[in-house]
């Protein structure tokens, strides 16, 4: 796949996946639209992303406050005339105690954020993605979200949910020239998994995780999951009778 001349909207974009993520399509000669809350991170990345060959603009704001978001798609577009790829990755875990005490303000935020955040983005670059009769919607969701975790109901529940939104998003756009990947990550070194004592099995480097995005992204996959020995674990457990998925996970040891 040529990059050069995509124009691509990565959310969450100043730190760890995304991060990552902006570096890697800044070597393929790709335009960024860097969007996240941390405007001191997003301008430093910018400037590695132009040195290593790409182009790239910062736009601080909450994935959370849809007329922010909408505001910095259109400004992409007005610049390069179009969105090509959304990625929508912006998230945050599920790893403190009130949200694992599902206390309803910690609950929302995490919502808010991982799944709501990504509805938003879907909408401020699909109708004019459907009008140009081409494009391409990315979700980061998380093998968490293929079935419910020990003490990750908040986490599990809002990567569920954003996948099933852009699967559902991906069945009514099929034949109208968009394309919908959904990527099901396993636990990867960032910023949000450091400092977790719980048991992160078959845990990958930032470094050896990002080609997976790039490959799944190029290829326009419908769905990617790595990695694959904590996938096939993952995918085979959609299958267990719920009696027997309850005692396996009940005994887990890692949490998402």
């Amino acid at each position: 796949m040529d990059w050069k001349g995509k124009v691509v909207f990565l959310t969450g974009a100043s730190s760890g996946i995304g991060e990552g993520i902006a570096l890697a399509l800044a070597k393929k000669g790709a335009t960024l639209g860097l969007l996240a809350r941390r405007e001191e991170l997003l301008k430093d990345l910018a400037v590695r992303c132009e040195a290593a060959g790409g182009a790239a603009r910062v736009f601080a704001a909450d994935v959370t406050d849809y007329d922010a978001v909408r505001s910095a798609a259109d400004a992409l577009r007005n610049e390069f005339g179009f969105i090509d790829v959304l990625i929508a990755n912006a998230g945050i875990g599920g790893n403190s105690s009130d949200t694992r005490a599902l206390q309803p303000q910690a609950v929302k935020t995490l919502v808010d954020i991982n799944f709501l955040g990504a509805a938003y983005s879907v909408h401020a670059v699909l109708p004019e993605m459907l009008e140009r009769g081409s494009g391409h919607l990315v979700a980061v969701s998380s093998l968490a979200g293929l079935r419910g975790l020990p003490l990750s109901a908040a986490y599990s529940g809002s990567k569920a949910g954003m996948a099933a939104f852009f699967e559902s998003v991906r069945i009514d756009v099929q034949d109208r020239g968009v394309a919908v990947t959904i990527i099901y990550p396993g636990f990867i070194k960032t910023p949000l998994t450091s400092g977790r004592e719980a048991r992160m099995p078959f845990i990958m480097e930032l470094d050896d995780a990002v080609p997976h995005f790039i490959r799944a992204i190029e290829s326009r996959k419908k769905f990617a999951y790595f990695p694959w020995q904590l996938a096939s674990v993952a995918r085979l457990g959609k299958f267990f009778p719920a009696w027997l998925y309850d005692r396996i996970a009940g005994r887990a040891k890692y949490r998402a």
